[in-house]
């Protein structure tokens, strides 16, 4: 399989050309990302959405991220990464439909399985909210295990320090997704009773599960998560 290659910046965000995205991460080069958060409004709360990466990834696996995020490959633009969306969620939005929130500039380092890393990056962040229970996505099983919604009252007071943890609903991408004829009545109805629709799972989440972007970045996004225009 051949490995992506990334732009690569220098600590003025000049272009310096292209480079494997192993050694990005092993010489801790400057790249650009994507990362969408999606919310959707149930009743009087608006809920958050966030994944649980897959065991097997190269960084922070098995932590809890944002939605959707993914790297910009060399050449590629905002516009193309948003790509992730559909590839990891399955959701078909133009890229007109999401909402700017901010840039954020991150030194984020480990260690997996012996192999250090060291992730630099300039990160477009972007909001959207889309009205459709976590049945109707369809996960990307190869890199996203799981999908939680909390509410985002809950996880704003996670990372602000006034909850020690908070009670997410999730499903797994192993579960199959919802038909499209299913309406949103029927998905009701089903949750309600005996069904073979996919059941949920409940976890309580600490903000140490989280991949560590930083309680600066977690605190400024979801304040601004807010402010996306409802779906």
């Amino acid at each position: 399989m051949t490995q992506e290659r990334f732009d690569i910046y220098d600590d003025q965000q000049q272009w310096l050309g292209t480079e494997l995205r192993s050694e990005v991460h092993a010489k801790g080069y400057w790249h650009r990302s994507f990362h969408c958060w999606i919310v959707r409004d149930d009743r009087d709360q608006r809920m958050v959405l966030f994944q649980r990466r897959r065991e097997i990834k190269d960084t922070f696996p098995g932590c809890y991220d944002i939605t959707a995020a993914g790297h910009l490959s060399a050449g590629e633009q905002l516009e193309d990464a948003s790509r992730e969306l559909e590839e990891e969620l399955g959701v078909h939005v133009p890229f007109e439909a999401l909402t700017y929130l901010m840039t954020a500039k991150q030194l984020l380092q480990g260690e997996v399985r012996g192999v250090p890393f060291m992730d630099r990056e300039i990160s477009s962040v972007y909001g959207l909210c889309l009205n459709q229970p976590l049945e109707a996505y369809t996960l990307q099983a190869s890199e996203v295990d799981s999908l939680y919604e909390v509410p985002l009252s809950d996880l704003l007071a996670l990372f602000r320090g006034e909850m020690d943890s908070i009670q997410a609903s999730g499903v797994n991408a192993e579960q199959t997704p919802l038909p499209e004829s299913v309406n949103q009545a029927d998905q009701n109805y089903n949750r309600e009773c005996s069904s073979p629709f996919p059941a949920r799972q409940d976890r309580l989440i600490q903000a140490s599960e989280f991949v560590p972007h930083g309680p600066e970045y977690y605190i400024s996004v979801l304040e601004a998560l807010y402010h996306v225009p409802k779906g």
